[in-house]
């Protein structure tokens, strides 16, 4: 299976936070013959442990997280519609008549709210928020969608990951599945150092799973693998474009959860210069990651984020470049030689 079609692969599953036990499973598939360790933590999380060609003298740690933003079923209008939680940072203005999967059956509805000719002016002018719409699975009553799907029940965007354009790549769950890809092709190469890697759980949700797996893995550094906001867009001005496609991997100073080691990021950078890998500084205070979690854990953890700028981060429609994906991948195994010696 090549980059692309792993990629394509964890896209298209489902996984939110809390129900991520799709995405594991696949995972091990793919990297079980090529680790010396492979364990799934009590909270979901998959740790794995791959031989290099060298033991470091400090332990360690790369990290993506499985999850993805979503919405979870919440009870049952009398029409049979369905009442919804969403489940990360979901802008409800994105998710309006989108075609969802509700359950482990993967029963098709559409998101729907009020028709635009019945509103009053002031609800066409402002965005529906969503515990105002509902999911319309072609019930007619609570009764017949109750014997459908029941209050807890997952909600997922459809799965539709393609190349378009000029080397771009759109998809649900990209934010972070592409981290998981390009640790599972670490995974499958010959690494310079050992490593541990962790697929974690719950992220969007407050970076649970991160907590738990830096203390069973206990590392000494930390990198982790996400997409970050990339606003390159007509009418946004520098420095609120943030990072741009195309432009490579984004390794920033700080975000609203880490002030990331001053040496971590100025290697990166000049790792990038050495090496000819695209490495951009993300303009923006913002956001946050698995880091914030992993480094105030175990007495602290020198930890690092390598992000993908990503347009549209938390929609159906997520989009990234392959050049960039590409300069994460690279600087992240050119990191993990330079943190081994």
């Amino acid at each position: 299976m090549t980059f692309e079609e792993t990629l394509a692969k964890l896209c298209n599953l489902n996984g939110i936070s809390g129900d991520e036990s799709e995405v594991a499973s696949f995972i091990i598939e793919q990297i079980e013959d090529h680790c010396d360790e492979v364990r799934v933590d009590n909270m979901g999380s998959v740790i794995a442990f791959k031989k290099g060609a060298k033991t470091p003298s400090k332990k360690i740690l790369i990290d993506a997280h499985t999850d993805e933003v979503g919405m979870i079923v919440t009870g049952f209008a009398p029409d049979g519609g369905l009442t919804f939680a969403t489940v990360g940072g979901l802008d409800s203005r994105v998710i309006l008549g989108r075609k969802v999967l509700v359950g482990e059956d993967e029963i098709p509805g559409v998101i729907g709210t009020k028709p635009i000719h019945l509103q009053n002016e002031k609800e066409r002018k402002t965005a529906v928020p969503a515990d105002e719409l509902y999911i319309d699975l072609g019930c007619s009553s609570k009764e017949e969608a109750m014997e459908l799907v029941q209050p807890g029940d997952p909600v997922c965007f459809c799965g539709d990951f393609a190349p378009f354009g000029n080397g771009y790549l759109k998809g649900k769950a990209i934010d972070d599945r592409f981290g998981c890809a390009v640790m599972i092709d670490l995974i499958r190469s010959e690494l310079p150092y050992d490593c541990w890697f962790s697929f974690s759980v719950q992220e969007e949700v407050g970076c649970r799973g991160a907590q738990g797996a830096v203390f069973s893995v206990k590392p000494d550094v930390a990198v982790v693998l996400e997409a970050t906001t990339a606003a390159d867009l007509a009418g946004v001005s520098e420095p609120k474009t943030v990072c741009k496609l195309g432009g490579g991997a984004v390794v920033g100073f700080m975000d609203r959860s880490t002030i990331y080691p001053r040496d971590l990021y100025r290697l990166c950078h000049e790792i990038g210069k050495e090496k000819g890998i695209p490495v951009q500084t993300k303009t923006m205070v913002a956001g946050g990651n698995d880091a914030g979690a992993i480094h105030k854990a175990v007495g602290g953890v020198k930890t690092i984020a390598i992000s993908a700028p990503c347009r549209y981060i938390h929609s159906p429609y997520c989009v990234v470049k392959e050049s960039d994906v590409q300069a994460v991948r690279d600087l992240t195994l050119a990191l993990i030689e330079k943190l081994g010696e």
